[in-house]
């Protein structure tokens, strides 16, 4: 059993363990005392299938944070506070991020750009760019793939700075790869092109 596995089943087995000690600790009658075990069980494995499957259930949670997939088409509804936000895979890290045709480059935070292993030290020198709180200093990269919902692009450059705080941003170099896109009402509609780009 590898380390994290190991820390795995020992933290499922706490978990497990904690809610029927204390109902052990209550000293109810057996019948109770089983009836309440069986149920905490229960939970217990219910939790445990839900986590173990959520990469399957990803397109269910998708459709209920605004974002949904028809066949290679991609529909995301506006958020409350007036923006689109994708939920997207980049390089094997589900993030959420904003959609903004008004940024030049897809920009990652730096724990985003840890997370995936960017490295970020692709051209010798950083980059100055402009951004809505003024100019950054910022570091070039590529990702190799970047999937929001139907739309799966590969090798895609980005920028990464400190400056960025948690801000991920998928901007134009990123919508311009799209067969199409467009905004409907309040949905942001992506269309990719007949074959990954």
């Amino acid at each position: 059993m590898t380390g994290d596995r190991a820390a795995q089943f020992a933290l499922y087995a706490i978990m497990l363990i904690l809610p029927l000690a204390a109902l052990i600790a209550r000293r109810p009658p057996i019948g109770p005392l089983l009836k309440m075990s069986a149920a905490w069980i229960g939970i217990f494995a219910i939790g445990l299938l839900l986590a173990s499957q959520r990469d399957r259930m990803s397109s269910l949670f998708d459709a209920f944070s605004g974002q949904q997939v028809s066949g290679a088409e991609t529909r995301i509804r506006m958020a409350d506070d007036g923006h689109f936000w994708a939920d997207v895979d980049i390089d094997g890290v589900r993030r959420r991020m904003l959609i903004d045709s008004g940024a030049t480059t897809t920009a990652l935070s730096s724990a985003t750009a840890s997370a995936i292993g960017l490295d970020a030290e692709e051209s010798p020198f950083p980059v100055v760019i402009s951004t809505a709180n003024g100019q950054v200093t910022a570091r070039t990269g590529t990702v190799k793939r970047v999937a929001v919902g139907g739309v799966v692009l590969t090798d895609l450059g980005v920028v990464t700075s400190p400056s960025f705080d948690d801000m991920d941003v998928l901007g134009m170099n990123f919508l311009s790869r799209l067969g199409t896109w467009r905004v409907e009402g309040k949905t942001l509609v992506l269309i990719p092109t007949a074959h990954t780009i």
